[in-house]
């Protein structure tokens, strides 16, 4: 079956994350391994991660995922900042080895100032060096973007593009969907010749096969408008019947559900998630 959760705090500490998700009703969550907005990442000492799992096997949760910093950038025209973007990306796989992550995910950056091929060359090039030796269990997922300005990632063939020379390299996990994201960028899932629209247009591009992991968020921005707004489940514009449309394919069902709404509130959108996971396998 698969598992409901939301981003958690690390606050404190990431030990502090499995005991947070349990409390809030999740039963698999998201966190960062350090600040998303910079500085150098909390050492992961034999004590922390040793509380971190212990914290894990209490709680009953057995498997989570890591999002990495924000400030990533693999399709920067900033070589400095494309370096730094592959050496945090390759940091943070390594750190969610050690703590027994699924998955680490991000947001592939904006080719901002440089045609859109270049940017995803550069893309393409940065994931090729994160991966190339890498030996580790947690994966890597690209995640879909809202397509703001000129961030790359906001069509299916972007990213389809983007992951292409590492499609079969050692630690390359695939794609999280993003329902805001995806809603924002012109894909629209809220019915049923919609949805089968878009998971055909996944397919041929990406690939289903790939699809690992879903962000689940309504969105404050109409179809089409390519704001990142997340919104609690059923009072944006996407709406409960309309996640409901997607999720409840066989193709989202496998995977794990990850909301990343504001922590006031998120109870009713963890259960509208069970009452939608629930129909689902009726």
């Amino acid at each position: 079956m698969n598992k409901i959760g939301a981003h958690v705090s690390i606050a404190g500490g990431i030990f502090h994350a499995p005991t947070r998700a349990r409390d809030g009703g999740c039963e698999t969550f998201q966190c960062f391994s350090r600040s998303p907005q910079g500085g150098p990442a909390p050492a992961l000492t034999d004590e922390v991660v040793s509380q971190f799992k212990r914290n894990m096997e209490e709680s009953s949760i057995d498997r989570f995922v890591i999002h990495a910093p924000y400030y990533i950038n693999l399709a920067s025209p900033n070589a400095p900042v494309r370096h730094a973007s592959r050496r945090i990306i390759r940091e943070e796989l390594e750190r969610g080895s050690t703590l027994g992550a699924s998955f680490v995910m991000f947001h592939p950056g904006s080719h901002t100032g440089r045609p859109l091929e270049e940017g995803v060359a550069a893309v393409q090039k940065g994931l090729e060096e994160i991966l190339r030796g890498y030996t580790g269990s947690c994966e890597l997922l690209v995640e879909i973007s809202a397509g703001a300005g000129q961030v790359l990632g906001d069509t299916f063939q972007e990213n389809a593009d983007m992951i292409r020379p590492v499609l079969d390299a050692t630690g390359f996990g695939g794609v999280c969907f993003d329902t805001c994201h995806a809603f924002a960028s012109g894909y629209d899932f809220r019915t049923t010749t919609g949805v089968a629209a878009v998971l055909r247009e996944f397919d041929a591009t990406i690939g289903l096969k790939h699809l690992r992991l879903t962000h689940v968020n309504d969105s404050k921005t109409d179809l089409g408008g390519h704001k990142d707004r997340h919104e609690h489940i059923g009072k944006g514009f996407i709406d409960t019947e309309g996640i409901a449309s997607i999720l409840q394919t066989p193709a989202f069902a496998r995977i794990d559900w990850i909301l990343e709404t504001e922590s006031e509130g998120q109870d009713k959108d963890i259960a509208a998630l069970r009452a939608i996971r629930e129909n689902t396998s009726k």
